[in-house]
This record gives C-alpha cells, structure tokens and sequence, in this order.
C-alpha cells in the first residue's frame, strides 16, 4: 500500500476526528468535514439546536486546513499525520473549535511578550474484555507506584507505545505507574503550548490505538473505577520571554519564595475563577466522580509549594525548571480548550492584578484551609461558568455558548443512569 495522510482534529467531545487521504495529498492543503460533527453527542444523537454548529443551516461542510510543515510520522505504517485549524464556508475560523480557543489565548498573552510553555502529563486506567464483551481492569496483582516490567504491564502494552511513539518522534519525559492499579502514567516534555497539545492530542490517540491492539483499552475517563482513585490531565506551566528565558523564574531559589509578579497574578486568576475553571476542564458527569475533597484531584480552591493537595501546585525548583501547575482538569476535556481556559484565567489574574490568598498550610485529607471547593456535580459547574462572565469572555461567548448547551444535553442522556452507565457512556471515547 502507498503512504497516506490522516488529517485529524479533536472535537468538543475531546474525540480525535479525521480520514484517510491518498499519497498525492501529503503537502499543504485541506479537506472537508461536516460542520455539524460539533453537534455530534457520544451516543450518535445529532442536536441540531445546538449553537455554532449550522444544523438549522443546511449542515454546510468546514475545512481543515493544514501546513506541509506540520506533517508528521504516524505510528500505523505508511501513514503520516498532521492536525490544523477548522474553516467555516465563509472562511472564517470557527470559534467553538478548541484548538481556536487556544490559538487566541496565546495571542492574549502575546500581548505581553510571553510565549506560554507547557507539558502535560496524562493518567490513565487500563481494562481488557471479557468473554462476555464486558470491560475489566487489566490483570496486573503486582503492580505498585512507580512500577515497571511485567509485574506491572504484563502484556507490555507500554513498552508498545513508548517505542510507536520513538518510532513517531514524539518527546516522552516518563511512563510509570500510579498508586492504584491499573492506572498508568503519560507526561510529554515541554514545549511551545500549541506544539504541545497538537503532540499530546495525538499522542494520547498513539496511546490508546497501540494498546488496543495488545489487547488494551487505555481510558482517559476521569473515574473509570469507583473504588479507586481518578484520572487527571495536569497542565504544567510556564513563560518564554523575548529572550527566550523563563518568565516565571525570579533567580535560582523555587517555590513560594521564588515567585514573581507573573506567577502570583497567574495564581490569583487560578483561585479567582476557580468554581468557573470546573466547567470549562472537568466537563463531564463523570468528572465530579473524581473531583471530591481529599483526592489530589483539584476540588478545593486553594494553592501551595510541592503539595500534591493542591489545586494550583508552585514547584519547588526555580531558574529555568520554574513552573506551575494545574491539577484540576481530566482528559475528558478537549486539551485545547483546557489549556486555553488555564491560559486564560490566569491572563485574567495577572492582568487585573488579582489579590492571591494564602497558601495551603493544611494536609488537605485531615483538614485545609480552603473556603470551598468546585461544585458537586457538572449541571452545578456549568452554572458556576455561566456566572463567571469575565472568563467567558475571555473563552469566548461562542464558544461557551456551544460547550454549555453539549453539555447539558450529556446532563439530561445520563440523569437515570447508574454511575456505572454514565461511565460506560463515554469509555470507548476518551
């Protein structure tokens, strides 16, 4: 078979979309889409009232346009892969695209001469099917934290995806595993923001498409087991300046004694829109599984240095590795779109010179000093974000107008179900 190219992009649902395309397209250029595959539900269900999605318009199609310089090695032989940005028929950019939402937060902080950086580090449970099509958590009655070989990986599915993504040329900074089983670890190294989701948007798809054929399902869900801890997607944090040094560092020392202005304005945004953030990057019903008091998942409003309690974690090294970090967003979530909401909120606290509060002092299992925390559920988030009219706006109306709308139709399909069936609703998915 000739090489092909499989243009892809990464939806509302946070579902990677694309085709196959011959070999003579591998080059600049674009191909077409139904504009109302952002009306799409994980069920199949079409909502064609929702906004920005042209159903009520003739369901027109848009375009993914691409540059040859972004193509890349795939990992399945022959095909090559490349991501862009969507095009309505006017040729307009379509704002309730993500990766727009994050293009345009990039350009907000332009703004102040900062090119944001980020590494994203990825959980993720792993199953295998039984007999009776069922999903069951992947066999591994060794596996530890920070574990490895076959104790841990016995089909060595991880071994299969570190090497298709070498193979691939994609930066991996560690796998391991995590303190429940079986739960696994993906963190890419940093990089310019919009590198670094288009690397991990498709690595991520690496992942579970490499997995999958050793017998796999790698789910990114945010609590796919209930009797275990969840999964997040943090998002690491840090500036370039004009010089290309790192903004958030003021000299060698870390943690809260090295931080500067920028780091404490992006702190205080953190704290200030921290309710609003919930709904915009733990934005499914299986989200407030996770986000609970005493899980390390970023329920409570609240920061500190090297505590993994923490919504808003300071790293305690300075100089170059400055950086911050946050812990509240799941997989579920277009990474796009999480990391511009990250963006965002903190442009907003370093901007508006937001008051930080002080740091966590508790332990966050026995007690924290934290006022509050996100809301009990995704209906009570969305409306935590619909109130936060400053980082909509930041965000987008457009955007949050079609987020909101998707998601309380999830709301509304899942309200009789279990929470096994809620699950169940997206776990092939994400």
């Amino acid at each position: 078979m000739r090489d092909r190219l499989r243009p892809v992009w990464c939806d509302h649902l946070s579902i990677l979309r694309g085709k196959y395309l011959p070999q003579e397209k591998i080059g600049s250029g674009g191909t077409r889409f139904a504009q109302p595959c952002f009306a799409v539900h994980y069920d199949k269900d079409l909502i064609v009232d929702a906004p920005g999605t042209a159903c009520l318009e003739g369901l027109p199609d848009m375009e993914l346009r691409w540059d040859a310089a972004d193509i890349r090695a795939g990992w399945e032989p022959g095909v090559h892969m490349v991501t862009g940005d969507l095009y309505d028929r006017a040729g307009r950019l379509i704002p309730i695209a993500g990766r727009a939402a994050l293009k345009q937060a990039l350009a907000d902080w332009a703004k102040h001469g900062l090119t944001p950086k980020v590494g994203i580090e990825f959980e993720a449970f792993a199953f295998t099917r039984a007999e009776d099509g069922s999903l069951q958590p992947y066999d591994v009655p060794g596996g530890h934290v920070y574990g490895g070989g076959p104790f841990n990986d016995p089909l060595g599915f991880t071994d299969a995806v570190w090497e298709a993504a070498e193979d691939a040329g994609f930066r991996l900074d560690l796998v391991t595993t995590e303190y429940d089983t079986p739960q696994y670890e993906f963190t890419l190294t940093f990089d310019e923001a919009l590198k670094a989701v288009d690397e991990a948007v498709m690595f991520r798809q690496l992942a579970r498409e490499v997995a999958y054929r050793k017998g796999v399902i790698l789910s990114f869900l945010p609590k796919p087991l209930f009797d275990r801890g969840g999964s997040g997607m943090h998002v690491n944090l840090s500036f370039a300046d004009a010089t290309g040094a790192n903004a958030l560092s003021a000299g060698p020392i870390g943690g809260i004694a090295g931080l500067n202005d920028l780091g404490r304005g992006c702190l205080a945004g953190w704290m200030r829109h921290h309710k609003g953030l919930a709904g915009l990057v733990s934005p499914s019903v299986n989200s407030y599984a996770r986000l609970q008091p005493a899980s390390m998942s970023g329920y409570w409003c609240n920061w500190g240095e090297d505590h993994r309690g923490v919504t808003a974690r300071v790293s305690g090294e300075g100089g170059k590795k400055a950086r911050l970090e946050h812990r509240m967003a799941d997989a579920a979530a277009n990474p796009y779109a999480a990391v511009a909401a990250v963006l965002q909120a903190a442009r907003l606290g370093y901007e508006g010179r937001y008051d930080l509060p002080e740091a966590e002092t508790e332990d966050c299992f026995m007690g924290q000093k934290a006022a509050y925390g996100t809301a009990e559920s995704l209906a009570g988030a969305l409306d935590d974000l619909e109130a936060d009219t400053a980082l909509v706006a930041a965000m987008g109306a457009e955007y949050c107008a079609h987020h909101v709308h998707m998601k309380r139709v999830e709301i509304d399909k899942t309200k009789d179900m279990t929470p096994e069936q809620a699950r169940d609703f997206s776990i092939w998915f994400v």
